[in-house]
């Protein structure tokens, strides 16, 4: 592995104009792909083999007038206090804004007039009432002026005295996600890239690679998403990931061509070795979280493998980037500026025999001399207390992850969002006005073998769900033109998030369940509530299956690059503390409410139930990336006669500050989300954000070399009957030769070299 990349990154420096020529071709072939395509389509959720989604499916094959695409607004109007909305005046006025709105726009189909159904659309109370506004397209396609008439009609309404809010997929979201999260992540990264490096031309190489390759994924993304079903959220999310270990990947390279560079070899043979031994690192860092990502898939929820697959593609542009682009832009570079700061870069010519083995003898002393750094001194720290240090992490990440137990899942909804929308406001006046329930209607379908039987079937189960408890109400069966399927709806009396609502779900399916033998029908409940139970249920059969796939690939590739069996068994367990840890911080904010003012939390509750699963798939492949690029190095150290204690040491040495860089620049990149309105991508944000915190900062630099301080040599143990088997990658580039320095040649050797 480390020969064949060591000879592509010496072919990308040496055609680095070809190279970059391509890479420009690509980036331009894919903006223009993506430029031409159809806009995205909007989220949807579907859970196959679920009985919810069974009873959807059954809606649109039975009942396809109502199974339209297009979006729909519903319109609540409260009378001023003290009035009603049933009052000459006020109904003058309600019947003007319906005029308004089906006149708003060519893309509207309807308005259904309150007055015309009042027991349903109209309190108990004569205060309040709703009217749905029905569009001929998808949300996506809704356009601004049908936005702007919806906003101007519903503000005259309010400047009439009526109180007006609009919620559902046609109303536009107030504050739309602008890309403020890349750039706070981007400013961030910049600022630390040019700490770590001393120079803008170095800082600046790792930020423009990683920019070409999240432009090329998202790109990607955009070209294929009316086609594939890949939503905006799918893009913000794999704009995410592929920017963090977009930057990490060249960071590294580049800080390794430096290293090289430092030891006097000239910038082909540093770029040569850059690519082979960082580069290897990154390959296989790069596949753990592709593995991670795509096996996302095995939970079989579409938008959770979309998500990941379209994520881990911008993982693999990442990786290509890393290992092509990077060594190409780094023959532009100028010579001295990509040289460490204190060192000399030089180009030496052949040394005779002699010279060589003086130049050796040289950098044995330089070796010795090595003055320790912030690295090498907290390595050489926690190896003298190795007990300490371990039960520190450990104890303090269990601490944190207490929270976790509590963890509730929860679709999300406009009840989650911000207080300050009108999406929000109109969700609390139906909750007020209709009851809790209202907002979280169960869908009852009841499907006969013969036809007309359904309307008589629909009324009788309609009759016996009525007298469950928790039910507020029951509305009459409607059945299909043929009459073999019916379809009810059932009103809670608790909130679609409440836990009483959930135990309801199941006593109807359970009632339903004995109806369908006296009924001879087949009866299906679906609704928000019950989606989130099939959801629930689905995750539960998927996790392990999941984790298993997911740990045992990553368990196998790290054997294969570490040579070893306790050293990817260690990575393993560490991970499940970080996103542990993680899980409990995150439930700490945006469940309890903790810190919910600095974070920008408006309404905290149940954590969204995508999140957990999609969090893991994610942070493991992060975790696996700071394992790899430290131990890697560890690993080199060992290959080359170090002992275990002088490899950890040199591992943290040479790799300790710009793993920790990278740390901070993923963190970075991550926390830019928190302060995006979309709920799932600010807590994904925050949980990706603070899990690399856990794992890069304790669990890889504090608990890992602990665990080597303990394992000594046992750490890189293997069987002699594995070691035969497993194949040889050489991700350490054992085979390129030991990393020496070489001494500086005399004036009349020297060349110069800009």
């Amino acid at each position: 592995m480390a020969t064949f990349l060591s000879r592509l990154g010496r072919l990308a420096f040496r055609r680095r104009g070809v190279t970059l020529l391509l890479w420009l071709l690509v980036f331009g072939g894919m903006g223009f792909a993506a430029s031409s395509a159809p806009p995205p389509p909007a989220d949807t959720f579907s859970m196959p083999g679920t009985e919810s989604q069974e009873a959807f499916d059954l809606l649109g094959e039975k009942f396809p007038e109502a199974s339209v695409d297009g979006a729909s607004a519903r319109v609540v109007v409260r009378a001023p206090e003290g009035a009603k909305i049933t009052t000459p005046a006020q109904r003058t006025t309600v019947e003007r804004l319906v005029a308004e709105l089906g006149a708003s726009s060519p893309q509207v189909v309807g308005v259904a007039d309150p007055y015309k159904t009042p027991d349903v659309s109209i309190s108990e109370d004569g205060t309040t009432a709703y009217m749905v506004v029905t569009y001929k397209v998808p949300a996506t396609e809704v356009g601004d002026k049908a936005h702007d008439a919806l906003d101007a009609a519903t503000e005259r309404a309010r400047r009439a005295g009526l109180t007006v809010e609009a919620g559902g997929d046609a109303v536009k979201i107030e504050q739309a996600m602008g890309g403020t999260g890349e750039q706070i992540g981007i400013l961030v990264s910049a600022i630390v890239l040019v700490l770590t490096f001393g120079s803008m031309i170095a800082a600046g190489m790792p930020l423009i690679t990683a920019l070409v390759g999240v432009g090329i994924g998202i790109s990607g993304i955009t070209a294929l998403g009316s086609t594939l079903g890949l939503s905006g959220t799918t893009s913000t999310l794999a704009m995410m990931i592929g920017l963090a270990v977009g930057i990490d990947y060249a960071l590294f390279i580049v800080s390794r061509f430096r290293a090289e560079r430092a030891e006097g070899r000239t910038p082909e043979e540093a770029a040569g070795r850059a690519v082979g031994t960082a580069g290897s690192a990154v390959v296989f860092a790069g596949l753990t979280v592709i593995v991670a990502l795509a096996g996302l898939a095995v939970v079989d929820i579409p938008m959770l493998t979309k998500m990941g697959l379209a994520a881990a593609g911008t993982v693999a542009v990442a990786v290509l980037v890393a290992i092509t682009l990077v060594p190409a832009l780094l023959g532009f570079a100028p010579v001295k500026v990509m040289a460490r700061k204190g060192r000399l870069a030089y180009a030496v010519k052949p040394l005779s025999e002699r010279k060589r083995r003086r130049a050796a003898k040289h950098a044995e002393r330089l070796a010795r001399k090595t003055k320790p750094n912030l690295g090498s001194r907290w390595a050489s720290f926690v190896l003298r207390h190795p007990v300490a240090v371990l039960l520190a992490g450990v104890v303090g990440l269990g601490t944190v992850a207490v929270p976790a137990a509590g963890l509730e899942l929860g679709l999300p909804g406009e009840g989650q969002m911000s207080t300050e929308t009108t999406q929000r406001k109109a969700y609390d006046l139906l909750s007020e006005s209709f009851g809790p329930g209202f907002n979280g209607p169960l869908m009852v379908t009841v499907q006969t073998d013969g036809a007309e039987n359904a309307k008589a079937a629909g009324d009788e189960v309609g009759k016996a769900l009525g007298n469950v408890s928790g039910v507020a109400s029951v509305y009459p069966a409607a059945a299909n033109k043929p009459g073999d399927t019916a379809i009810l709806t059932v009103i809670p009396e608790t909130g679609p998030t409440e836990k009483r609502t959930e135990e309801l779900v199941r006593e109807l399916r359970a009632t339903a369940g004995d109806l369908e033998r006296g009924t001879a029908s087949r009866i299906l409940v679906t609704g928000q509530t019950a989606m989130f139970i099939d959801f629930s249920q689905t995750l539960d059969d998927a996790l392990l299956p999941y984790l298993g796939l997911v740990v045992g690939l990553a368990f196998l590739l790290l054997m294969v690059v570490f040579r070893s069996v306790l050293v990817p068994l260690k990575a393993a367990l560490g991970f499940l503390l970080s996103v542990a840890a993680a899980l409990g911080a995150v439930v700490a904010v945006f469940q309890w409410g903790w810190l919910a003012d600095v974070f920008g939390i408006d309404a905290p509750g149940p954590i969204m139930s995508t999140m957990p699963i999609f969090m893991i798939g994610v942070v493991f492949g992060l975790a696996m990336d700071y394992e790899v690029f430290l131990v890697s190095r560890m690993r080199e150290s060992y290959a080359h006669g170090a002992r275990p204690a002088e490899a950890v040491v040199d591992g943290f040495r040479y790799g300790g500050r710009v793993v920790s860089a990278a740390a901070v620049i993923m963190i970075s990149v991550f926390s830019g989300f928190i302060v995006e309105d979309n709920d799932f991508v600010k807590m994904i944000g925050f949980a990706l954000a603070i899990a690399v915190l856990f794992d890069a900062f304790i669990v890889r630099m504090a608990i890992v070399p602990a665990l080597f301080a303990l394992l000594g040599k046992s750490a890189w143990w293997l069987p002699k009957w594995l070691d035969r088997i497993l194949p040889r990658v050489d991700v350490e580039g054992e085979k390129l030769g030991p990393a020496q320095a070489v001494e500086p040649p005399a004036d009349r050797d020297r060349i110069p070299v800009g």
